[in-house]
């Protein structure tokens, strides 16, 4: 199946049907659970209001973005078993949210911080701790948001249309509602949002095996084309695979809610209580990520051939339904690129504002100009990813966000370890914050910034995740550096 050479008006006609529809409710949010949008608190974190199912579409709708939709059936389709690795991951990650966030939630409510840095800063005090942990999470999140925009950038050719215009529009309008409306617009988008994706995805897990003679042959459509395609690749995952399998879903997991986006929706919740609960919900999410992820194993069965392996979901849904369903697809898909790009915005701004900005620029900033200023900056981040990918190449996008994730990692022991443990200094968590940047990149450079890097212990290799390579370094660089400083303190103390 080849990439549409027309516009197809009835697919396109469904796709801004549905486009319109979260639009209005973006401005529409605004009146919704209403509150003094000049406060950070309440544009940023919503008011902290929302409840166990305003929380599970919230942090659904920004943990399964339009890039999920879009590169795991597309990962899937290229090397088989090694791309369900996302699935291990989704199981792993909601009992550390279970363990973890409701206890950071509280520390957070008690004292009013809005982001992770506002933590680290409460629990250590001074500034360059705080800011190094803002500064990784704004950099890990610019190219995921644009990454997004690659997703929506995908569905819009599939509808026939090229360019860059659609693109800049969609997003002007997602910055505009944005602004004024704060998390209560992705907040009430990610219903419609999380509903379209189920639609879609039952769907096609339902119609598409029928048309294909059942998911026996569906499968076996698969093994035959990875055996002639050859190296390691599979529907089976292959014994020199297994470490870095399980290293990948590790550190996804460990990383997943240290980004800014996730942390957002966290604390956006209105207590613990409500935190664990979506913790214990959340899992029917890894269930539709596993029926997205096989689409990639449907688009072989039914003989799709693409240039980019990011036009399979879309090229799949146009050779198997009718003009309409295509365009309420990939309207499903674009709406999930909005709902995180929105949070990831916010959660960045906030970062930068409370973080950055006021601690380091303008100590003295009042409430009003603190939420001004982080609504000015989510615009700044919204078009800097835009502008990202309409100068840069696609590939940069994916491979920063691969390196965003070795590199938020790295403020995981000044977040998580910190509520169970007084034996971190600031000292120790800033060196071994730098060691883990400085090694995590320095392996990734070296590796092309692909996320795995071999290990040779004992004449054996271990293919093993770079991000938890730089992290194991990170950790014991914090508890050695912050025990000698507190030795040192000690003996300061004792001369005294």
């Amino acid at each position: 199946m080849t990439e549409p050479t027309a516009i197809d008006s009835t697919a396109m006609a469904v796709f801004i049907f549905f486009f319109a529809l979260v639009t209005v409710l973006g401005f529409v949010a605004a009146r919704w659970k209403r509150g003094d949008l000049t406060q950070l608190h309440e544009w940023g974190l919503g008011g902290r209001q929302f409840g166990t199912l305003i929380s599970w579409f919230l942090v659904g709708g920004d943990f399964y973005t339009a890039y999920t939709v879009i590169a795991v059936p597309a990962l899937v389709y290229s090397v088989g078993a090694y791309g369900f690795f996302a699935l291990p991951y989704t199981i792993i990650v909601y009992p550390f949210v279970f363990a973890v966030m409701p206890k950071l939630w509280e520390v957070c409510h008690r004292n009013n911080h809005i982001t992770a840095a506002d933590y680290v800063h409460g629990e250590f005090g001074g500034k360059w701790l705080p800011a190094a942990v803002a500064l990784t999470g704004i950099i890990a999140t610019l190219p995921y948001i644009a990454l997004q925009l690659v997703g929506m950038q995908v569905v819009i050719k599939s509808l026939g249309v090229t360019g860059e215009l659609p693109l800049v529009v969609a997003f002007a309008i997602l910055a505009v509602y944005t602004y004024s409306s704060g998390l209560r617009a992705p907040a009430m988008i990610a219903f419609v949002k999380d509903i379209m994706i189920y639609i879609v995805v039952i769907v096609a897990v339902s119609i598409i095996p029928s048309k294909l003679g059942g998911y026996g042959s569906l499968f076996e459509s698969a093994d035959k084309f990875f055996q002639a395609k050859g190296g390691a690749t599979g529907i089976i995952l292959q014994p020199s695979q297994f470490m870095a399998y399980a290293t990948l879903a590790l550190g996804s997991a460990l990383a997943a809610f240290m980004y800014p986006h996730t942390m957002t929706a966290v604390l956006s919740s209105s207590s613990a209580k409500t935190v664990r609960k979506n913790a214990i919900v959340l899992p029917a999410y890894t269930l539709l990520l596993g029926l997205i992820a096989v689409l990639g194993y449907m688009a072989i069965a039914a003989n799709v051939h693409v240039t980019s392996a990011s036009d399979v979901v879309p090229t799949l849904f146009l050779t198997l339904f009718p003009s309409w369903f295509v365009g309420f697809a990939a309207a499903a898909i674009a709406i999930s690129a909005l709902v995180p790009a929105a949070i990831m915005s916010i959660g960045a701004a906030n970062l930068f504002t409370r973080n950055l900005y006021r601690p380091l620029v303008n100590p003295n900033i009042s409430p009003e100009k603190e939420a001004k200023s982080a609504k000015l900056f989510s615009l700044v981040v919204k078009f800097g990813a835009l502008l990202f990918i309409i100068v840069l190449p696609t590939q940069y996008a994916i491979d920063l966000q691969l390196l965003g994730g070795v590199w938020i990692l790295q403020i995981f022991p000044a977040v998580v370890f910190s509520l169970y443990t007084r034996r971190l200094t600031t000292t120790g968590l800033f060196a071994g914050w730098i060691v883990g940047i400085v090694l995590g990149t320095s392996l990734a450079s070296v590796m092309g910034l692909k996320p795995v890097y071999t290990l040779h212990i004992g004449g054996s290799a271990y293919p093993t995740y770079i991000g938890l390579i730089a992290l194991a370094a990170n950790i014991v660089v914090s508890f050695v550096v912050s025990a000698l400083t507190q030795r040192q303190r000690a003996v300061a103390h004792a001369a005294q």
